[in-house]
């Protein structure tokens, strides 16, 4: 039995152009293991934290802790460091804007009632020297 040539037929091929054209290259063309090029690094770099903002925070809470025993002297130093902080942080860009708004917060919150304690015992510590009281 003979049996018929098998390929393609050459009347099926398509006919190619000279010069031949271009092909463009598969969507992925390397393959795995292939040596990839560097991607380029890049390196951001964050502003510092401002030193005032940490301050501000800490002496918060230093008034916190140690309540009236100081008359609110942590409390007015935390408020005047978070003021300090927050024009330090819009002029120059620097980070810690929490912590200063934070510190200013509990500062607030804690001077008042110091200083309102404050003025009672020294009011009532000068009407007391100027009309003693006969118990």
């Amino acid at each position: 039995m003979i049996t018929p040539p098998t390929g393609p037929d050459p009347a099926q091929q398509p006919q190619q152009s000279y010069p031949p054209q271009p092909v463009s290259p598969p969507p992925f063309p390397q393959q795995y293991g292939a040596p990839v090029s560097p991607q380029p690094m890049y390196v951001v770099q964050q502003q510092p934290t401002s030193g005032l903002a940490v301050a501000s925070l800490i002496f918060s809470i230093l008034g916190l802790l140690a309540g009236c025993c100081t008359f609110g002297v942590f409390s007015v130093i935390a408020v005047l460091l978070g003021h300090a902080a927050l024009r330090d942080i819009r002029e120059t860009g620097k980070r810690g804007d929490g912590m200063a708004k934070a510190g200013l917060v509990m500062g607030y919150i804690l001077v008042v009632p110091m200083l309102i304690f404050s003025f009672w015992v020294v009011v009532g510590a000068g009407l007391e020297a100027v009309n003693p009281s006969t118990r």
